[in-house]
């Protein structure tokens, strides 16, 4: 009986194609894998025809669904090609790592643990105070610095992941782990606990009578597992036993090329997987064929690239190789080739090349019999009955809600984004299709998202019993009547028939509790959406239109008194919620709740108790709505604006006024000239004083409206001459003389004196 351990690296084409060489040449009747051996009953489905990678092995908490570890595989990972091989051969092959149910465990028992000690002071040893050198996550990038490449990627490359020749690599790779693990103990308690387990497995199948082994484990483990025998069976199970073991689930799930780079987050992550997918599919012509991809992304982007150009870039790569001393173009050499006559030195281009070659948007696959909950598979089957296939890439979906596909598409979305899944996320309407009845989406799958469909099983097994499940609970604890209205939008836009019924009964018992008006301010625009826009889906919006009518009744008894007796932080606090009242009427189009909401703007825009800033903004309302003549603005201005009013409240009821969109003033030249008139009677420490507060009120108009206004104050000053003179059309007698002889000769007139 004899162990074969090969120490590799977790993703890389050079590494797992001289594995699978190595495998071949032993032919064992043993392959342990380092993986969690929670996912030992799953790890048939590698074999399936229908598993393509890249997948992930998730293994999560049922009870706790965020608790959860990915591990990646890619058709150039090592474990991925030793495990196809042992299931292709009928060889017996096992996962040996640490399960994830006692990590999670030991991880529960130290929450707990902080949990009691969180009262009292904590000590560090003087040990833990010591500065100590970290071991990174890759430790054979050590090797590379110490080679003295200032890149590990590149000595990788270079080393590994180029080689033709697998004979010695793993050799090499096991002393130099020696070397670097030599008087080293584990990186933490956890890497401990895990190589403790490994050990044990392999003392298990040492004793089943397998002769040859071969052990898959990361690099770093090795000198921990080489020597079996220096280590104690009874430590190793005592260290272990001291774990708390908790329920776990395992499945397969599909990953993308974008998630195995180290900027998605991913600790082992590679910076080309697409690269590295190639080196492995056509290690002999990967230049080439790098080359001749980058030149057909290019060209259909629109750029000019001609065969000859790939030739040079090709001669360019293999000569920066040359001078480097590679034995073949690697990943460096190609990108500076393609960049300097391919894309002609620009880097535009280069980031189109990084994006979607170097690191791709391949996205794998998992058989149908992949363990999954209820929730999952009907997800799945609406996707493929509504042909919205999930992609990691970016993509635009336009949807018009009178097509029944587009309908249930529109209602699986929305029922999603309920649920807290954002795989759409909605975008506005282009001019040309604006309507009740279009929605657009953009579109892009995350991994995340399978994790978040498990926890969301919770509410049902079906995305509809699920969305109404989450929509009911929510309803019990949400409390303001602007939450219970959102949520009652997005129930109607997810078509949930039984949970409306409930929610309209929260709306009502929530709103008649509200002693703030503000809250039912706040609760109108999606009561207005669902009252005007509800009928596009077939709901039955007239009991909303029941509870907007009761909602706005309250609203004109109960805001004159609530816009009294205020300082400026609560008068801000309280325009936000007329803004949404006033946007709920625009948006409800009903006549009279429109004339009922003017006749009281009119009202409180001529008091003097309500807070200036409201009163100003009262008066722009009114302006808008063409409901204020010029002459009662100009009046109410020049009230406003007097010497006997503070020059605070003048600057906050200006502010107000100014609010909104700036070309609706522009035409009033009686309010600049009483606003001009109020300025000029500042005197220097006043204007001083307001200069914030007047920059404040003029700080949303555009760029264009300013310069307009400036124009406009210009325009104001401008000496207005009397009727019929010359200067009435601004005509320069003297200068206008001596063009006369000229314009005589042109029109073949005679000159006169006068």
């Amino acid at each position: 009986m004899s162990f074969h351990l090969f120490g590799i690296r977790h993703h890389g084409p050079g590494c797992a194609r001289s594995l699978r060489t190595a495998l071949q040449e032993l032919a064992p009747d043993l392959v342990l894998v380092e993986g969690p051996a929670d996912a030992q009953e799953i790890m048939p489905l590698l074999n399936h025809p229908h598993m393509l990678p890249p997948v992930a092995l998730l293994i999560y908490r049922p009870d706790q669904p965020r608790q959860a570890r990915y591990y990646p595989l890619s058709a150039f990972s090592p474990e991925w090609q030793a495990l196809r091989y042992a299931l292709q051969e009928g060889i017996a092959a096992r996962f040996i790592d640490l399960p994830l149910a006692l990590r999670f465990g030991s991880q529960a028992q130290e929450a707990e643990r902080e949990e009691e000690t969180s009262l009292s002071p904590c000590v560090p040893n003087e040990e833990e105070q010591e500065p100590t050198v970290e071991i990174a996550n890759d430790p054979l990038s050590l090797l590379s610095f110490a080679a003295g490449y200032p890149d590990h990627e590149l000595w990788w490359e270079q080393q590994i992941e180029q080689r033709q020749n697998a004979q010695g690599l793993f050799d090499g790779i096991r002393e130099a782990m020696r070397a670097l693990r030599d008087s080293r103990p584990p990186r933490n308690e956890e890497d401990a606990w895990r190589e403790a387990h490994m050990r044990q497995m392999l003392r298990r199948a040492r004793s089943e009578g397998f002769q040859r082994i071969a052990v898959i484990c990361g690099a770093w483990h090795l000198p921990a597992l080489e020597k079996l025998d220096a280590f104690s069976e009874a430590d190793d199970r005592g260290l272990l036993q001291s774990l708390k073991r908790v329920n776990v689930a395992a499945t397969w799930i599909p990953w993308s090329n974008d998630r195995l780079t180290y900027a998605s987050g991913y600790g082992a992550g590679i910076t080309a997987p697409g690269w590295y997918e190639l080196l492995w599919s056509a290690p002999a012509q990967a230049g080439l064929r790098w080359v001749i991809r980058a030149a057909e992304l290019l060209r259909q982007e629109g750029f000019d690239v001609s065969t000859a150009n790939v030739i040079e870039t090709v001669r360019l790569a293999e000569a920066l190789a040359a001078l480097r001393d590679a034995s073949a173009p690697g990943l460096v050499e190609l990108q500076e080739a393609i960049q300097s006559v391919l894309c002609r030195g620009e880097t535009v281009p280069m980031r189109l090349i990084e994006q979607r070659l170097v690191i791709g948007s391949r996205m794998g696959k998992v058989p149908p019999e992949t363990p999954a909950v209820p929730l999952q598979r009907d997800l799945e089957q609406q996707q493929r009955r509504l042909r919205l296939k999930p992609s990691p890439e970016i993509k635009e979906l336009e949807l018009d809600l009178r097509n029944e596909t587009d309908r249930a598409r529109s209602r699986l979305l929305h029922r999603l984004r309920l649920l807290g899944i954002p795989w759409g996320e909605p975008q506005a309407i282009a001019a040309s299709k604006r309507g009740t009845f279009h929605e657009r989406w953009k579109l892009q799958w995350q991994h995340e998202f399978a994790l978040l469909i498990i926890e969301a099983n919770v509410w049902g097994n079906t995305l509809e019993s699920a969305a109404t499940g989450f929509a009911l609970d929510a309803a019990e604890h949400y409390e303001q009547p602007a939450q219970l209205t959102e949520l009652l939008d997005q129930v109607l836009q997810a078509e949930l028939p039984a949970a409306l019924e409930r929610l309209l009964e929260r709306v009502h018992a929530s709103a008649a509790l509200a002693s703030d008006v503000r809250h039912l301010m706040d609760a109108m625009p999606a009561l207005a959406r669902v009252a005007r826009y509800g009928d596009v889906r077939g709901s039955d919006t007239q009991q909303v239109r029941t509870v907007v009518e009761a909602f706005f009744a309250r609203t004109l008894i109960s805001l004159p008194s609530a816009c009294l007796s205020l300082d400026e932080e609560a008068a801000r606090t309280l325009l936000t919620s007329i803004q949404h009242m006033d946007s709920s009427i625009l948006t409800l189009a009903d006549e009279d709740l429109h004339k009922e909401w003017c006749a009281l703007l009119e009202r409180l825009s001529e008091e003097e108790r309500p807070h200036p800033l409201l009163r100003g903004y009262f008066c722009r309302l009114l302006l808008d709505r063409q409901k204020m003549e010029t002459a009662t603005l100009s009046k109410l201005a020049r009230r406003q604006l007097s010497p006997a009013v503070p020059i605070e409240e003048a600057a906050l009821w200006l502010e107000g006024l100014l609010s909104g969109r700036g070309q609706r003033l522009l035409a009033l030249d009686e309010l600049w000239y009483v606003l001009d008139q109020w300025l000029q009677h500042l005197i220097t420490e006043q204007f001083m004083l307001l200069l914030p507060l007047l920059r404040r009120a003029f700080q949303g108009f555009t760029d264009a409206e300013r310069q307009a206004m400036g124009e406009k104050v210009r325009y104001l000053y401008r000496p207005r001459p009397e009727e019929g003179s010359c200067d009435a059309v601004g005509l320069d007698e003297k200068r206008a003389r001596l063009v006369l002889p000229i314009l005589s000769r042109l029109l073949e007139v005679p000159l006169h004196a006068d």
